[in-house]
């Protein structure tokens, strides 16, 4: 019996070895590697202190790459000349092209740029320091850098710190240490001395590591004092029972401060020039300026000296940079080239405003296919004309004979001297929204062309009644331009009420252009949604005036603002969707977010969003409180709307769907051990509520 059975499992081994050698296939991969490489060793030794060489070797366990290492990697002290950053196999090497700096803590940051070649699997937030001295320094400050005026975190920006504390460091000396954020804004700047400095980001554009006035900058006005404090932890060993079977404690360091915000803006700093001349139709002149102005320019017509006094309409931008001047003068439409004399604000070498006039040339030519298009249509009337004089001459003549002409002779000269409507040129208009509106909604009006009249009889405003139309009540309000900006759009000051429908008649030739040009009748029917349609929103802040919420839609579009008024502000008649909210704390009155000044040391106007989404449903009302301090300053902007979002690690990625994981909260990548939240002095509150709520886990 135990030889059959040996017998048989003999046979089955040598049938499975015979299946698998007749398998013909490729090997197993093996799981998916998710480990980042690892630091094998290097030349010098992390933390060397006396060293005389110029090239740092790292060697690695797997085949590395660098990716965006101009982006990612930085070197503090920043260099003269950036070292030699490369990779081959598994080494990086940096080569440093300047003497180094004597008695100096020297830190590499490579950020997240190092991945494996295989799987991209990133080596994150790894640094490198030596010293040229005989001690190395080992202080650290970190925190987050936002962008002010809508807390996007800003990304591969450089923060750096300045022992000297006079205000024009920051302009005219590079900065002495340097980090770069990571993909959520946040930094660390290690290897720091003892001592106090003025802390600094910026969008170095120029490579200069110091501020210019047309770059994006953050800074603090406080002091940076780089301490350490030491704190323990306690992590407990259960049996399989779950009884306690060992408490180990451990002690650490806390670098200080890590909780530093900074809200990086751009002064808004513009040379004043002009930037572009140009003229894009014969009717038509452009001006662009490099910057906006408080007040327009004046132009002198020099060519042709003979003209209208009051030659142009304008329309402008509200900052007054770009506008577009419509010729009404028909002889200066007709002049191929204008001579203008401007006289304008221009900036000067010593960063003035001056008085200046210069002298522009205007010039027009018809494109050829318009000339073209014109010469044919120019023959089609003189042939048209021609024949339309023989027809009417042999009609003459046939009349004092007692004849006619025959019968397709007159219907020829029926149909020329029939004028076809549209080759008359028209006055083109519409309004800016018809068909189904919202409530309080303005009927506005949009031409081509400015206007020189609109005869108010030939406006007619009618409310439907059941089925019939009856006139608005009172005289029809007059048409007002919408605002000084634009002189093709004018609104009617009428009141419409909810689920009502109206009906808006202008007769043709009601409105006249200054170029002479008759609009054609127009008649659209609006209806007007009903208040069930719409939800309302009420909310209570801790803040009572002195500040404005923004209603935003999905993409961040600003959709409706109004005031904070005695800690409470409302949005009534919103349309069903998802909305968001942004406060700001409008510190001078004037309704909109300002800018801060670093020569002034104005910080940007504060602002903050409401974390959640607003799901709006129609006929229901949302009613919330909203303490703008209780969600750190970095986790308030809803993901949604969030543009500049991390970098998706590819490992971490396919790791999580692998395993089927939903995303955890991150570890605090700069091991401050008590907060990944940088929200500064002014938003404690939140910092401190979530110290307490991680104590109660622990």
């Amino acid at each position: 019996m135990k030889g059959r059975w040996t017998y048989w499992l003999m046979m089955a081994a040598v049938g499975a070895l015979l299946v698998a050698c007749a398998s013909i296939g490729s090997p197993e991969g093996g799981p998916r590697d998710y480990t980042p490489p690892q630091v094998v060793k290097t030349s010098p030794e992390p933390g060397t202190v006396n060293f005389k060489g110029n090239k740092v070797k790292i060697v690695f366990d797997e085949i590395v790459n660098l990716k965006d290492q101009q982006k990612k990697v930085i070197i503090s002290p920043a260099p003269r000349t950036m070292p030699l950053i490369r990779t081959v196999g598994k080494k990086v090497t940096v080569e440093f092209r300047d003497t180094l700096q004597d008695n100096t803590t020297y830190v590499i940051d490579f950020s997240n740029a190092i991945e494996d070649n295989n799987e991209s699997n990133q080596l994150d937030g790894y640094t490198f320091a030596f010293s040229t001295g005989n001690q190395i320094d080992t202080l650290a400050v970190s925190g987050i850098v936002l962008r002010a005026n809508d807390l996007e975190p800003m990304q591969h920006v450089i923060v750096g710190l300045h022992s000297n504390l006079d205000d024009t460091a920051f302009t005219n000396i590079p900065l002495e240490r340097v980090s770069r954020t990571n993909d959520r804004g946040k930094f660390t700047i290690r290897n720091l001395k003892p001592g106090n400095y003025h802390l600094f980001a910026l969008n170095d554009v120029d490579g200069d590591y110091h501020m210019a006035r047309t770059e994006d900058i953050a800074f603090l006005d406080e002091i940076i004092v780089p301490t350490t404090s030491e704190f323990t932890s306690q992590d407990t060993v259960f049996t399989y029972d779950r009884r306690i079977d060992t408490v180990m404690t451990a002690t650490h360091t806390l670098y200080l401060p890590n909780d530093l915000l900074l809200c990086m803006f751009n002064e808004g700093y513009r040379s004043h020039y002009v930037k572009q001349t140009a003229r894009p139709a014969d009717n038509k002149l452009h001006v662009l300026f490099g910057a906006p102005n408080d007040t327009l320019p004046r132009l002198e017509v020099i060519k042709p000296a003979e003209h209208a006094r009051d030659w142009y309409r304008v329309e402008r931008t509200p900052a007054n940079d770009s506008l577009f001047y419509w010729i009404t003068d028909s002889a200066m439409i007709k002049t191929d080239t204008l001579q203008v004399a401007m006289t304008y604000l221009r900036t000067d070498t010593a960063d003035r405003l001056v008085q200046v006039t210069d002298t522009i040339r205007f010039g027009y030519r018809k494109p050829s296919s318009q000339v073209k298009e014109e010469e044919k249509k120019a023959k089609e009337r003189e042939e048209r004309a021609k024949r339309l004089a023989q027809l009417l001459e042999k009609q003459e003549k046939a009349a004092a004979q007692g004849k006619e002409l025959s019968e397709g002779e007159q219907e020829e000269l029926k149909e020329l001297q029939h004028v076809d409507p549209n080759e008359i040129p028209k006055l083109a208009m519409d309004l800016a929204k018809a068909g189904t509106i919202d409530v309080g909604d303005s009927i506005i009006l949009k031409f081509d062309a400015p206007i020189a009249s609109i005869n108010p009889a030939g406006v007619h405003f009618e409310v439907k009644r059941d089925t019939l139309w009856v006139p608005y009540a009172g005289p029809v309000p007059q048409f007002r331009l919408v605002d000084d900006y634009n002189p093709m759009r004018y609104w009617l000051p009428v009141t419409t009420l909810p689920d009502s429908t109206y009906r808006l008649t202008i007769d043709s030739a009601a409105v006249v252009s200054v170029y002479g040009l008759c609009n054609v009748k127009l008649s659209k029917e609006l209806k007007v949604k009903g208040l069930e349609q719409y939800a309302n929103v009420y909310f209570k802040v801790n803040v009572k005036d002195g500040a404005f919420v923004e209603l935003l839609g999905s993409s961040e579009k600003l959709l409706r603002t109004v005031p904070v008024s005695n800690g409470t502000f409302a949005f009534i008649n919103v349309s069903p969707g998802s909305y968001y909210l942004r406060l700001t704390i409008d510190s001078n009155g004037n309704g909109k977010w300002d800018t801060g000044n670093y020569k002034e040391h104005l910080q940007p106007e504060e602002v903050y969003y409401y974390p959640k989404k607003l799901r709006l449903r129609a006929n229901w009302d949302l009613d919330e409180d909203w303490n703008i301090y209780q969600t750190a300053l970095d986790l308030q902007k809803p993901e949604d709307i969030r543009r500049n979002k991390p970098e998706q690690a590819k490992n971490k990625v396919e790791k999580k769907q692998d395993k089927g994981q939903d995303d955890e909260e991150e570890e605090d990548e700069f091991g401050t051990g008590i907060t990944n939240s940088y929200t500064g002095n002014k938003y404690n509150d939140a910092k401190n509520n979530r110290r307490m709520n991680r104590q109660r886990v622990r």
